[in-house]
Order: structure tokens, then C-alpha cells, then sequence
């Protein structure tokens, strides 16, 4: 594994009012479910708006669905990150979802919002805002919610970073945006879109610096639970494309690329407690808005085998994932793109 890595570097749920609560996995508590996954999405300069209820409706007409995971953007990177639009507009769209929905946060929320088109604001204000009004609660949103374990007590920092479990699965939420993650690289702070000064990129890489160890410990905490427990899987979400290595570059490895290197600290742990875990493992992330499923670490000479990594549809694609997990199947999970129809 020391190779692959050199080469990489390069709870409970309540539902309708009632508790349930995993010790652990057993074939009392296992059983066949649904889930669904969707973000990046309405972007105002695709036009999304008009087709977003169709999106929703498809949603809803799945009954089946236990919960649904929003990961990241709710708005496009060229438009204002007004309170109302990351605030209200974001929440009002959740709680048109029947099933619970857990939001993972996106870098058009907070990270990019320095740009000039965002506002000029300031992101550390913006996360902060989400904080207080996205996350202030144990509740996930949606007309049916569910019970979250949340890394830090509703309203402050950290509190964005969520957990729950279900019939053998630990689900982990975790605040991983883009843009890499935040972490400014030298040379990267100034651009003619945007205002910010040096003094606000130092306090960027030091909101990456800690709120990056939180993760890590939030994911290693959330492995250790699913060992303790005898889980099946364990559901890693986040919104950022950590950039994988391309099969189509031959010559070039893209997670090399310094301007991702925001990501290579969670990876790292990612294949590292892969390795100590029995179950499957799924990665799923947006940011990018290219559907895929696969496979892509660490490469084809050292495959982690019990990692699939699903890429979510975000605009001008407003589709969304059903996700089935079946304990009697051979990988746990199966996944099945749903395409809306007129979207």
C-alpha cells in the first residue's frame, strides 16, 4: 500500500418521531434500501429554475427513498451570494423534498464567493452564515426529517459535518468544497475577479488548516464506528472533484497538479482506513457535473478495491442517482441514473 500511496500523493436516525439506534450490525437490522443523491443545481445563468420542480416532483414519485443528499452548489459560481439565495431559496427548495435531506455544502456557497459577480463577500462570513442558518439544527430539512450527529453543536463551526447511520450503512457528511478546499497556493491569491487581499488568503489557508484536521478526525471517527459496529458500508460525501488521475492522459497524473493539493490530506486517510475496513465504501461528490461511476484510486496497479467513487449530474443536467443498497449483493450498493424526463 506504501507504493500506491507514494504514487496518490505524488448513530441514530429518527424518521416520523421514532429512534433508531445502531449498536451493531446484525441480520435484524439489515435489510434492502433506497437513497437518492443529487446537487449542482439551479444555476440562474443555465436557466435551471424552470426545470428544477420537474426534478423535485421525479424525486418525490419515489417513494421508496429513504433519504435524499444534496452535495454542494446550490447556485451557480457567477451569481451573488446573497443571504436570501444561499439562505431562504436554498432551504425553501430542500424542504420541497418529501423524504429527510441532508445538505452538504458547495464551494459556490462560501468559497468563491469572494469574486466580484459573488458580491465581494467575504467566505469565511458565508460559511459562518451557513452555519447559522443551514445547520443550526440536529434536523435534516425535507417535510420528513431525520435525527443528524453533527460534528459540532448545531450553529457553530464544524456543525455542517454530519453523520447518521442506516440498516448497517454509516453515512458521512463532510464540508470538502471546491476550489481546493480553500487552500490558497502561493501565487493563487490575486485575479482581476476578485478583490481580496493577501491578509484574507492567510486567513483562508489557516479556515483550511483547521477545519482540514476536523475533517480528518470526523472521518476517522466515522471509520472507527463502522468497524466497531460490523458495518456493511460506510457513505463518504462530499462536494468537491478532488481530481483524479485521467485514463486519457497517458502521461500526465492530474492529482500531481498543485492546484489540487487541497484534497491530498483527505485521500490519504480515505485509502488508509479503506484498508482496515471489510465493507464497501462509496465516495460521492459533485463539482464537476459529468456522471460517472468507477473506480479511480489509486491507479491500475494498485486498485483499492472496496472504494467506488459516483459523480453526481449538476446543470444544465438536472437529473439525479438512485442509489439501492442490498446487503445479499455482491458490492452492497448498486447505483441507477435517473434521467427526468424534459429536463
Amino acid at each position: 500500500m506504501s507504493v500506491g500511496l507514494g504514487k496518490l500523493l505524488g448513530a441514530g436516525i429518527i424518521t416520523g418521531g421514532i429512534m433508531l439506534v445502531s449498536t451493531s450490525v446484525s441480520a435484524a437490522n439489515l435489510g434492502r434500501f433506497e437513497f437518492g443523491l443529487w446537487g449542482d443545481m439551479p444555476y440562474a445563468q443555465s436557466g435551471d429554475q424552470a426545470r428544477i420542480d420537474a426534478l423535485i416532483a421525479d424525486i418525490n414519485a419515489t417513494p421508496t427513498l429513504a433519504f435524499t443528499i444534496f452535495d454542494g452548489d446550490t447556485k451557480d459560481g457567477s451569481s451573488r451570494c446573497d443571504d436570501n439565495i444561499i439562505g431562504a431559496n436554498a432551504i425553501a427548495m430542500f424542504n420541497q423534498l418529501q423524504a429527510p435531506l441532508v445538505y452538504v455544502p458547495g464551494d459556490n456557497e462560501w468559497t468563491d464567493c469572494h469574486r466580484i459577480n459573488n458580491g465581494s463577500y467575504n467566505p469565511l462570513e458565508r460559511l459562518n452564515f451557513l452555519r447559522l442558518n443551514l445547520f443550526n439544527s440536529w434536523q435534516s430539512f425535507g417535510q420528513h426529517t431525520m435525527t443528524l450527529e453533527r460534528q459540532g453543536a448545531p450553529g457553530t463551526p464544524y456543525s455542517e459535518n454530519s453523520r447518521w447511520t442506516f440498516k448497517g450503512v454509516v453515512f458521512v457528511g463532510l464540508n470538502v468544497p471546491g476550489s481546493n478546499n480553500n487552500k490558497v497556493n502561493a501565487g493563487s491569491c490575486f485575479s482581476k475577479k476578485s478583490l481580496r487581499v493577501e491578509a484574507d488568503c492567510d486567513a483562508d489557508n489557516a479556515e483550511y488548516a483547521d477545519r482540514n484536521a476536523h475533517n480528518l478526525a470526523w472521518l476517522q471517527e466515522s471509520f472507527a464506528m463502522a468497524r466497531d459496529t460490523g458495518a456493511i458500508g460506510l457513505v463518504l460525501v462530499i462536494q468537491a472533484d478532488p481530481w483524479f488521475d485521467l485514463p486519457e492522459t497517458e502521461d500526465v497524473n492530474e492529482r500531481n497538479d498543485p492546484a489540487f493539493n487541497g484534497y491530498n490530506d483527505l485521500l490519504q486517510t480515505l485509502v488508509t482506513e479503506a484498508a482496515a475496513f471489510t465493507g464497501k465504501i462509496v465516495l460521492v461528490h459533485g463539482d464537476t457535473h459529468f456522471f460517472k461511476i468507477d473506480k479511480p484510486l489509486i491507479d491500475q496497479a494498485h486498485l483499492v478495491r472496496n472504494i467506488t467513487r459516483v459523480e453526481t449530474f449538476g446543470s444544465p443536467n438536472l437529473h439525479w442517482v438512485k442509489v439501492t443498497v442490498d446487503p445479499t449483493s455482491r458490492e452492497v450498493f448498486v447505483f441507477e441514473p435517473m434521467l427526468v424526463e424534459g429536463n
